[in-house]
């Protein structure tokens, strides 16, 4: 397992950011080598060829790329669903501050095979979608707009209320930075039928008060740039009486859900919060018929 100073330090690289000269040179500094310190980087960083746990080509699912029709624009998106499928829960995935990436479709994949339709929208597409390379993305996702984003979600909500395949009910997960934009959906929509964040910024605590979607919410305990505002969004939504559950994970790091990141993916803690999820989502986003 690599040190913690050293994980603590790409999670500064990937979420300030710090200049990558920068980054390899304190990088050299923990190990003692330029060259061990190169050699650790594919540990640290996603490694996109292992994202499809969940085939491409399952032949559970129907899945397709499309674009979703806005009032500020088109977004790219990724739908996925069960075949034969009929009236369900739909669910919004966003992305982390990599964009639209295999990994990110792949959670899409497996929510559908959950029995969910489910839609990752491009959150980059604005600024001509989501390029290859990951600092290239984390770069252009510094550039975006808060509100264009809110209104390519309000989009996504639409979107799926509407699809043919839908109760009507839709909800959203995100990661990372799509944690955060799942969070500010919550406080901006009334829409939302159920949230859930994985280690993602909290909003505003004076903003709390305007969100109406129950919230599922799960942080790493090693992840203190993000858990520092815990407490106060907790206190918030406790003053304000909304329908939370909050959850930390004990030892683990921010991004533990990530299975592309060796160096920072717990599988006890990564299913868990999964179960948890689906869980959630099964609750809050059914349509429940009366006997």
């Amino acid at each position: 397992m690599l040190n913690q100073e050293i994980i603590n330090l790409y999670d500064e690289y990937t979420h300030k950011p710090l200049d990558r000269r920068v980054f390899l040179q304190r990088l050299t500094d923990l190990v003692g080598s330029a060259a061990v310190a190169v050699g650790l980087i594919p540990l640290l960083a996603a490694n996109q060829a292992q994202a499809a746990i969940i085939a491409i080509d399952d032949a559970r699912l129907d899945t397709q790329y499309l674009n979703v029709k806005g009032k500020l624009g088109d977004t790219k998106s990724y739908l996925a669903y069960p075949k034969k499928a009929s009236k369900l829960p739909a669910v919004i995935v966003t992305h982390e501050n990599r964009g639209l990436n295999a990994h990110i479709e792949d959670v899409a994949r497996r929510l559908a095979l959950e029995g969910f339709l489910v839609l990752a929208p491009d959150l980059l597409s604005p600024l001509g979608g989501t390029p290859i390379d990951e600092d290239a993305a984390r770069a252009l996702i510094g550039k975006l707009e808060s509100t264009q984003t809110l209104q390519q979600l309000d989009d996504a909500i639409v979107f799926l209320q509407q699809h043919a395949h839908s109760n009507g009910k839709v909800g959203a997960v995100g990661f990372c930075w799509g944690g955060g934009a799942v969070g500010d959906l919550a406080v901006h929509s009334t829409s939302l039928a159920a949230g859930v964040v994985y280690y993602g910024r909290q909003p505003k605590s004076e903003d709390v008060t305007n969100i109406t979607a129950p919230l599922l919410l799960h942080y790493g305990g090693l992840d203190t740039r993000i858990n520092q505002g815990i407490p106060a969004f907790e206190e918030a939504l406790k003053k304000a009486n909304k329908n939370y559950s909050l959850n930390i994970y004990d030892g683990v790091n921010h991004a533990f859900n990530n299975d592309t990141s060796e160096a920072r993916y717990d599988k006890a803690a990564a299913e868990l919060a999964w179960s948890r999820t689906v869980a959630f989502f099964k609750q809050n986003l059914l349509v429940k018929t009366s006997s």
